[in-house]
């Protein structure tokens, strides 16, 4: 945390942090100044939404198809396969996309043997977000499974006889019943989620990265990276870096303290 303070200084590595020159929120200021950095919080809020409004869900629509499972093997073994991927590392991942989606790769060789033409998967700027978001969804939302099927094996089981018997049909069920009582736990992953909203994962936009969608793809984790390592501007990279923490507490606090409004018990 210490180290925060070449934010304010032009950082000389050989001038240390007593003796590098102060410059105040000149660095800040450069944030909202610079179109570059302005496109590419552009390009992190957009990844970000799209993980929430599309990653999250599909994790909690995955844990009510599995809590309906009755078949405990089959169940277990479902489950099994959905988790794995969590288990892979982002090379593994990105590179399994570069072999299926690559100019002379299975897909594409599926697609021209129909007679159509090859779809630029890696290198166009359209596919760049559906991909790393199709990438998150596989590779993540079994794993956040786990946390919604354990919230749902606390839900009392009279609840469901009880809904039965008055003909609510399984739809119904899930609707009155599992969802109300998942819901602060749904409440509470998304305020943390809310949190890493300025984050895209530095590692896996950093691989799928190229010049050609570099444009639409780079995001603040692989600015800062670009910035403060390849063009050594550690003061700056250091500015951003706090600029996105602050930014996240902000929305932490500000959507617990809406959450309390609306009467859930919240993250603290």
């Amino acid at each position: 945390m210490g180290g925060l303070i070449i934010a304010f200084q032009d950082y000389n590595p050989f001038q240390g942090y007593t003796g590098s020159p102060w410059v105040g929120f000149e660095h800040f200021a450069t944030i909202f100044e610079s179109q570059e950095v302005l496109r590419v919080i552009w390009n992190t809020l957009v990844l970000s939404f799209l993980q929430i409004f599309i990653s999250f869900p599909f994790s909690i629509v995955l844990a009510l198809m599995l809590n309906e499972v009755r078949n405990q093997i089959y169940k277990r073994t479902i489950q099994s396969i959905v988790y794995l991927p969590h288990f892979l590392s982002w090379v593994i991942i990105v590179g399994l996309t570069v072999i299926f989606l690559r100019g002379e790769g299975i897909i594409n060789d599926v697609i021209t043997s129909f007679g159509f033409e090859a779809i630029p998967f890696l290198t166009s700027d359209e596919w760049f977000r559906p991909l790393i978001t199709l990438q998150n969804i596989w590779k993540e939302s079994g794993w956040g499974t786990i946390i919604f099927l354990a919230a749902m094996a606390g839900v009392n089981p009279n609840l469901y006889e009880a809904a039965m018997i008055d003909g609510a049909s399984r739809w119904r069920r899930i609707w009155h019943i599992t969802l109300p009582a998942i819901r602060s736990t749904i409440i509470i992953l998304l305020i943390l989620r809310l949190g890493n909203v300025m984050e895209s994962g530095f590692e896996h936009i950093f691989l799928m990265l190229n010049p050609l969608n570099r444009d639409i793809g780079n995001v603040l984790d692989t600015f800062v990276y670009f910035k403060g390592i390849e063009q050594a501007d550690y003061s700056f990279a250091t500015a951003v870096g706090l600029f996105k923490g602050l930014v996240g507490l902000i929305l932490v606090v500000a959507a617990n303290r809406l959450a309390k409004r609306f009467g859930e018990q919240g993250l603290y």
